[in-house]
């Protein structure tokens, strides 16, 4: 890894002042915006998914299989949403998307409730203790596809987490501490272990990953009555959509942190917005996810007023130079950026 030291940045206490009235007004989930969003990309995803499967001709299986991969993508980003939201504000969501995206996925919510909070955590963001941080733009250039290329994986890791782990780990109590401490956090930062579970997000707990073990052990099963192109168009599809989730993953932050704990305003310029006019965004950083900065600053905002409150950041002229500063055109020169911030290049 790269030598090099970051240069403090104190806090633009207007900015957070704005942000916090902001947080304050903004804060209300609005159901009728996050059931119907849910569940049409639920659906939508579900039908592209049945269409690759059972249709013929090479174009429209490639086309069904991108609508289903855009829209489950867009159906499982809700898991964002699922670590903010109060709870009963959105009464039955948490249980209405592990049921249709978290367990057919293998990544229910348990996996990112308690762990996604750490991220948002004054003291831990882009240090050694924050699961969802390394510090990509001070490593070796082979990181970043290696970063990539790992996404391509997940559906295999998960049928192994979920399929084999899972059960073996409730006869085996040594290695069930280990798969809970390990390997169930949606978390980029390897050296990351996780605490016990207590109280609700246990309960939570048994039932999502009973569920997801099901699953995956019916996955495999189904090879012996369907053959294998059910099995190879799902996870191809999973592995598409995680790799674009990935690439989000890499232009969400700089990545330009050396371990030190940050001002919120550093915090804030070391993530990305990618906002309009561009459209593009929407689609690889759908729910709320092409405004990351501006949801470290206003994490209880939902996403559906997340495009409000940036155009009230903007217009506040006290703030707009340094709100501004965290505002991108889009992933290709970010990619760019924290690449040639690899190589030593600034």
């Amino acid at each position: 890894m790269a030598e090099r030291r970051s240069v403090p940045v104190p806090d633009d206490a207007a900015m957070l002042r704005f942000a916090a009235d902001l947080n304050r007004e903004y804060a209300a989930a609005n159901p009728r915006i996050y059931w119907p969003d849910f569940l049409l990309s639920t659906a939508l995803g579900y039908a592209g998914l049945a269409g690759a499967i059972l249709l013929d001709g090479t174009g429209a299986v490639l086309l069904s299989g991108l609508v289903a991969m855009l829209a489950l993508y867009r159906a499982a980003s809700f898991i964002h949403e699922l670590t903010h939201i109060r709870k009963g504000v959105l009464p039955g969501f948490r249980f209405a998307w592990n049921a249709l995206i978290g367990v057919p996925l293998m990544i229910p919510s348990f996996m990112y409730e308690g762990v996604h909070t750490l991220h948002h955590a004054r003291t831990r963001y882009g240090t050694a203790n924050d699961p969802e941080y390394l510090p990509l733009a001070l490593m070796k250039p082979w990181s970043l596809p290696l970063f990539v290329l790992i996404a391509m994986l997940a559906p295999v890791g998960l049928i192994l987490r979920f399929g084999v782990l899972t059960p073996l780990s409730l006869l085996i109590p040594p290695l069930r501490a280990a798969v809970e401490a390990q390997y169930s956090a949606l978390s980029i930062n390897p050296a990351f272990r996780r605490r016990p579970a207590e109280g609700e997000l246990r309960r939570q707990w048994i039932w999502q990953e009973a569920g997801a073990s099901l699953f995956a052990l019916a996955l495999v099963a189904s090879v012996f009555a369907f053959r294998w192109r059910p099995l190879l168009t799902y996870m191809a599809i999973h592995s598409a959509m995680t790799v674009i989730n990935q690439l989000r993953t890499l232009v969400a932050h700089l990545w330009e942190n050396d371990g030190d704990a940050m001002t919120v305003t550093a915090q804030y310029l070391d993530s990305v917005n990618v906002p309009p006019p561009g459209w593009i965004a929407e689609i690889w950083a759908p729910v709320g996810l092409r405004y990351h900065a501006l949801h470290h600053l206003l994490p209880s905002v939902p996403y559906h007023a997340l495009g409000k409150a940036h155009r009230r950041m903007t217009a506040a002229l006290d703030i707009a130079q340094t709100y501004g500063r965290a505002n991108y055109a889009g992933m290709g020169p970010l990619l760019g950026k924290i690449a040639r911030s690899t190589m030593g290049i600034r």
